[in-house]
């Protein structure tokens, strides 16, 4: 069992002497010299394997929470398939995953393909199990399930690859998120019977009972002992790994201690990189220009000065029998509306248990991979443009909110939906949605404010037909091409006279 209070208290003592000798200290002024690196800023597209041992019982998401939750739909399946948690718990779930199919040069090959031009591997979820070779945890995947370093061999196919390779950690909400298994059944042959979490010899993977009531319902602890576990586990992370991109499954943990963690980050990345920092860290808080801020299932409503980040999954987040999955169209309109607010889109690819991919979800990662080798020149190394888009999406009226703040990460786009895009003095314009008309696009019309030249050039992406259009006082109007791609969001390249 790790001595969380030593170890925590250490890692922070070494984490502010380090970070005392280097260019970033652990304050909100000196985080703020960061720079966005141009690596991020130029790849739009990354993809995740957001995969462990929650994919075992093939339910979803939250399933180490959700079997300790007495009567819920994850626990009722549980009792029946493996008994009572107060008997076969979690502990046992995590033995059962092999990952007997997963091959990480395989898949890495296909997202490579598939236009992402980074990784992202879970480090760990909220249910403290570590996917990295820990010194520190011995519930961790070299250890036991598949015994293989997880995260070390994605990041090893990624590099391979040429992509560019982050972690994911969720470990701060861990510690009240499973609460629950401390507690019994209220009713039933077992009323009473403490859940497995409640033994003590499991203390190091379900963490203690929290006397604090007031603290269990937070998201994130106030405990202090709990936020310097935090602290060492994701210092190992980043020490042994060295990824370029960091995410947290919440707010910028733990205020100072959270705050030494990042600035450790970037020293060592900058240490690692000769002095240039690399390092992308990604909150779901606004960054102010300190972090890249990540937006979960949902998207800015505009264009933010700062790159940022979406975070959405094809279905689920763990796999779950009888998903319904994105299409590779929902997935390419998600990704132009965040680009053009000069975001980045990470999408969680859904793996099977044993560390595949189903038939239907390759060939969503495949469809996609068609459309981006069409569009790729209107995505890849792009800058917002001076308005984001126009249509009817653009309509305040007309946005959905998002669960976890900004707009809903899917929508049903309409004819005469925009997105636009621009890169070296040419702008790029994608239609959201394919009508049976004409396309006219207002914002590109001769007496648009948006516009100080006229057009010269329209052509299609990933075609060399030639197309007639005609810029009018009011719209660019080109004319239904006569041969459209099977795809509904279309990219068009539009010139100005030099």
């Amino acid at each position: 069992m790790k001595n969380i209070l030593l170890v925590g208290l250490l890692s922070l003592s070494f984490l502010l002497k380090v970070n005392a000798q280097q260019k970033f200290k652990p304050t909100d002024e000196s985080l703020m010299q960061y720079k966005y690196p141009e690596w991020f800023r130029d790849a739009k597209f990354g993809i995740w394997a957001h995969w462990g041992p929650q994919a075992v019982p093939r339910q979803g998401d939250w399933y180490a929470k959700n079997i300790y939750m007495e009567g819920s739909s994850q626990n009722k399946y549980h009792v029946e398939h493996y008994g009572t948690p107060s008997v076969f718990g979690y502990k046992n779930i995590i033995p059962l995953w092999k990952a007997e199919k997963w091959n990480p040069d395989k898949l890495m090959a296909l997202y490579k393909k598939a236009g992402a031009k980074y990784f992202v591997s879970m480090g760990s979820h909220h249910d403290n199990f570590f996917l990295w070779n820990s010194r520190i945890h011995k519930w961790n995947s070299v250890n036991m399930g598949p015994h293989k370093d997880v995260v070390g061999l994605w990041q090893k196919a990624a590099k391979n690859a040429g992509l560019r390779f982050g972690v994911s950690e969720h470990l701060a909400a861990s510690f009240n998120w499973y609460q629950p298994s401390h507690g019994s059944d209220k009713k039933g042959t077992y009323a009473g019977v403490p859940y497995d979490g409640h033994d003590p010899q499991y203390a190091d993977l379900y963490h203690s009972p929290n006397p604090d009531s007031g603290d269990m319902k937070k998201w994130i602890t106030t405990n202090p002992g709990w936020q310097k576990e935090w602290l060492s586990d994701v210092t190992e992370l980043i020490d042994i790994y060295h990824p370029d991109l960091l995410y947290s499954d919440s707010q910028l943990p733990f205020g100072d201690v959270g705050r030494a963690m990042v600035a450790h980050y970037y020293n060592a990345d900058m240490a690692k990189n000769g002095g240039k920092l690399e390092a992308v860290y990604t909150p779901k808080q606004q960054s102010e220009g300190k972090w890249a801020q990540d937006v979960e299932r949902g998207v800015l409503d505009s264009i933010s000065p700062y790159p940022w980040q979406t975070d959405t999954s094809i279905g689920d987040w763990f796999y779950k029998t009888g998903q319904k999955y994105k299409s590779a169209d929902e997935v390419a309109q998600l990704l132009m509306d965040v680009v053009s607010k000069n975001g980045n889109l990470l999408i969680n690819v859904v793996q099977t248990p044993e560390g595949d991919l189903e038939h239907d979800v390759m060939k969503i990662v495949s469809d996609i991979g068609d459309w981006t080798a069409a569009n790729g020149e209107g995505l890849y190394g792009t800058r917002p443009w001076k308005i984001y888009g126009e249509g009817p999406s653009t309509i305040k009226a007309n946005q959905k909110k998002g669960r976890f703040g900004g707009l809903s990460d899917t929508r049903g786009y309409q004819s005469g939906d925009f997105r636009f895009t621009t890169k070296a003095n040419v702008l790029y314009a994608f239609d959201m949605a394919i009508a049976d008309a004409d396309i006219n696009i207002t914002s590109l019309g001769k007496n648009s404010k948006y516009l100080n030249k006229p057009i010269v050039s329209v052509t299609m992406l990933g075609s060399n037909q030639k197309l007639k259009w005609t810029q009018q006082d009011n719209a660019l109007v080109i004319t239904k091409p006569a041969s459209l791609p099977a795809w509904k969001v279309v990219g068009y390249k539009i010139q100005f006279q030099k």
